[in-house]
């Protein structure tokens, strides 16, 4: 997942790497983020898309709560293969404890070391 701070809310959707791998996202869904509380918690899934490989989790980069969900993405969920950094964004939270996660959360490079460690077999195929 990417994240973007704007204004005192963050955007939240899938990074470009992600849904390249993945191949055409052709279903997303959202329930966890349209629970009555509309809270997320970080590092926890709040809904889920599939793609040609298989289903995969969103996962909140951190916490917060849901202020708006890009209802376009979930009914063309090709706007996330298209434009993953703009129309094919996610959600859009107000966070509760911004300042402390971000110091948890890891860039693009690092996120791309961890994931070779992981999964280096994995990776050589995507």
């Amino acid at each position: 997942m990417w994240m973007r701070v704007e204004d005192g809310t963050v955007r939240i959707g899938v990074t470009d790497f992600v849904q390249q791998k993945l191949g055409e996202i052709g279903y997303v869904e959202f329930e966890g983020a349209r629970k009555s509380v509309n809270q997320l918690k970080q590092n926890r899934p709040f809904g889920a898309f599939e793609s040609a490989k298989g289903v995969f989790d969103f996962i909140a980069p951190v916490s917060g709560a849901v202020q708006q969900i890009n209802e376009h993405a979930q009914s063309k969920p090709e706007l996330i293969n298209k434009d993953p950094y703009g129309e094919g964004w996610i959600l859009i939270i107000s966070p509760t404890n911004l300042e402390e996660e971000l110091g948890e959360l890891m860039n693009f490079d690092q996120a791309v070391q961890w994931y070779k460690r992981e999964t280096p077999e994995k990776f050589k195929t995507w």
